[in-house]
């Protein structure tokens, strides 16, 4: 047996270990929940959760909780599709569903979403959780509100 000491002209082995970077999970499927949307674009800048945090006003406990399946509450979305740059959540086709998500999306409470269509925030409330359904007019105001607002046009002129 030969120490390589021994022999100082003699060159080392050279391994060459060939292999393939895979690719985060994050970037092969599509995000499902608005957490994931928010890992998506955190690995993409290259921030840390604490980074994210500082941009929407949380703890990094919050941030890791909403990665991994935790419900995001309303008052801090529109902060995060700030820092998207885009809104994750699908527009629906029902006019209440619209109507829910225009709430969610823009981060009003049933007295702010009231303020701005100029009704009862309790009758809101009525047709949101299903209580009560709207009547013909009513639904026609609602549709004519959700068009009003540039942002969120009705899926007939999407």
């Amino acid at each position: 047996m030969f120490s390589y000491f021994s022999q100082p002209n003699r060159q080392p082995h050279k391994i060459e270990i060939t292999y393939e970077k895979q690719l985060v999970e994050e970037f092969t499927c599509e995000p499902a929940t608005v957490g994931d949307h928010l890992r998506r674009r955190r690995l993409e800048l290259g921030w840390r959760q604490k980074d994210v945090a500082v941009q929407i006003g949380v703890t990094t406990s919050t941030i890791w909780y909403w990665e991994h399946g935790w419900t995001v509450g309303q008052r801090h979305l529109p902060r995060i599709m700030a820092l998207l740059g885009y809104n994750p959540i699908p527009c629906p086709d029902d006019i209440l569903e619209r109507l829910a998500w225009y709430k969610q999306v823009n981060g009003l409470s049933l007295e702010g979403l009231g303020k701005q269509m100029g009704r009862d925030p309790e009758q809101l409330a009525d047709w949101l959780t299903g209580r009560h359904r709207p009547c013909r007019r009513n639904r026609k105001e609602i549709e004519g509100f959700l068009i009003c607002t540039a942002r969120f046009p009705s899926p007939k002129f999407r």
